[in-house]
């Protein structure tokens, strides 16, 4: 099966394609042969009741510096012309995100858009993870000072993350005596219009927080992310050191847990963040990443499942 893939992502210039899942998707969609085309979310255009975009026709290859290459834009109808639209643009998740998957609705019923679009907007990552608060660490979701101060009274140490973050940005810790919490809660509500979570700090975070794959609800693969000296945060973007790791029982309850509600919602490629082995964070949809380390330690090929199930979610289709 020979299909027509548009990835909707950000520009292929910037992108680090050493540890890019994006990337790596891409390059095993042209391996099996399939046609790649490259657009921006920005390049979004509605007529007519159609959806279409200027896109690129790309070819990739592991070869830093020289990843890509592509041909002169051609104009394509997102649900006419194309059999798969990859929604793979980083966040933040505002309103131009939000926008983008107001339009991509628009063609699901004619073209596979992954993850569905209408799911993605109503499952933001620090949200979506609430309907699962019985695994996560105590939580807050406020903009007011005093009630960030009650629960620093109650907890001790506080994590204060914005609500719509990604990839360890703008992630503070708040010690015992609270020093900044009130000047942090200022500069927080002058940045962002919503509120903001706080959670307890988890000193196992030392250890590692463990990012988890799972494909059409199945857990695939697991990578802890150790954070570096003197940080809080493991993400591999702000220095985390990624490390071999298996499942805990607490984990695989929580994916089981997961499961059937992420293959409802029809959220293909998603990734989980638990820390200490137990506890849950977030549930990463919007533009999950991981793959390329869990497949270096693991030794398998993380990018073949997703294209599996992709491509025999667009045959059930047609």
């Amino acid at each position: 099966m020979s299909l027509r893939v548009a990835v909707q992502m950000d520009p292929l210039e910037g992108i680090n394609i050493a540890g890019d899942s994006s990337f790596a998707l891409m390059l095993k969609a042209q391996e099996r042969g399939h046609q790649v085309y490259h657009y921006t979310a920005d390049r979004l255009n509605y007529r007519d009741g159609r959806v279409w975009t200027m896109a690129h026709p790309v070819r990739v290859q592991p070869v830093l510096g020289n990843h890509f290459a592509v041909d002169a834009p051609v104009k394509i109808d997102l649900g006419r012309d194309i059999d798969v639209v990859l929604m793979r643009q980083d966040p933040p998740f505002d309103l131009g995100y939000i926008t983008a998957t107001h339009l991509l609705e628009r063609i699901a019923h004619e073209t596979l858009v992954v993850n569905d679009p209408v799911s993605v907007r109503n499952a933001p990552e620090k949200v979506f993870v609430l309907d699962y608060a019985r695994f996560m660490p105590p939580t807050l979701i406020t903009r007011e000072l005093d009630e960030a101060r009650a629960f620093l009274a109650e907890h001790g140490e506080i994590v204060v993350k914005p609500l719509h973050g990604n990839g360890g940005k703008a992630v503070f810790k708040v010690g015992r005596d609270g020093a900044n919490l009130s000047s942090l809660i200022e500069v927080f509500n002058t940045a962002y219009r919503e509120p903001h979570m706080v959670q307890a700090f988890l000193p196992g975070v030392a250890e590692g927080d463990k990012r988890i794959i799972l494909i059409d609800g199945e857990v695939t693969g697991a990578v802890n992310r150790i954070p570096g000296e003197g940080e809080i945060r493991s993400n591999l973007a702000v220095g985390g050191k990624a490390a071999k790791t298996d499942l805990t029982a607490r984990e695989r309850e929580i994916c089981a847990a997961l499961r059937p509600e992420l293959k409802r919602r029809g959220l293909l490629f998603v990734g989980i963040d638990v820390i200490g082995g137990e506890w849950l964070t977030e549930i990463n949809v919007t533009s999950p990443t991981g793959i390329v380390a869990i497949d270096k330690f693991n030794g398998t090929d993380t990018p073949a499942l997703i294209w599996d199930v992709i491509e025999r979610k667009v045959a059930e289709r047609s």
